[in-house]
């Protein structure tokens, strides 16, 4: 299913993991999902996120988030590639084993299937290598944000995890938030709203800046 869009169903595949054979949509619950791809194990900025995601896996968790990465290895290769991960983060000796499952694809039959492959960067036999995919799956099982990375740029998981903070604070509401936004910032009232409506649906109050142009579009609210 080449392509997904933003809003579309994600696919319930089903994979071999290092905790097992799963399908994702019961591995989800009614979690949110952070599905990211790798290019390889045993290479050095995949290690690096890896650690990353490790380190950031319980405030992933204090906003019901479940991760799962891919790589086109085999099992014996993650387990044993999951080791490494740790002593990167040797500073976390209360880490034993990974707090995320590791999909092996090693036909790359989902990497293909989710428009994973990075067409630049090619593997010893000249195969397109896994391009740095980030999905982020609503508990409504829809895709609700894609980043795409080349082989060759490590992820920032902090700016992962402040977009899932925007996703989750404006699902099921009328805002958005600017650039920047961190919780706690105000969001954004939709421009097209009348005022009318505005300071009846947030009575915290609604800001609004001036601007050149006279238009008052650019207005603010506190995050509720």
């Amino acid at each position: 299913m080449p392509g997904l869009l933003l809003g579309d169903a994600f696919p319930n595949f089903e994979a071999e993991t290092t905790i097992g054979k799963m399908k994702l949509h019961e591995f989800l619950g009614d979690s949110w999902g952070v599905l990211f791809s790798h290019p390889r194990d045993y290479t050095p900025v995949c290690t690096t996120e890896l650690g990353r995601a490790a380190r950031l896996s319980t405030e992933f968790s204090k906003r019901n988030v479940k991760m799962i990465a891919l790589s086109i290895d085999c099992l014996e290769d993650h387990h044993s590639w999951s080791k490494d991960i740790l002593a990167y983060n040797c500073e976390d000796s209360a880490c034993r084993s990974l707090p995320f499952p590791i999909i092996a694809d090693s036909k790359r039959e989902l990497a293909v299937a989710l428009g994973m492959l990075d067409p630049d960067e090619k593997d010893k036999d000249g195969l397109p290598l896994t391009a740095r995919c980030v999905f982020i799956i609503g508990p409504d099982k829809r895709l609700k944000l894609s980043i795409l990375y080349p082989a060759t740029t490590g992820r920032n998981f902090d700016e992962i995890l402040r977009a899932v903070d925007s996703l989750q604070a404006t699902a099921g509401k009328r805002v958005s938030t600017p650039a920047d936004w961190k919780p706690g910032d105000c969001v954004m009232v939709p421009a097209s709203m009348p005022e009318e409506e505005a300071a009846a649906l947030f009575p915290a109050g609604v800001y609004t800046k001036d601007l050149p142009s006279g238009k008052k579009y650019l207005r603010y609210t506190p995050q509720q």
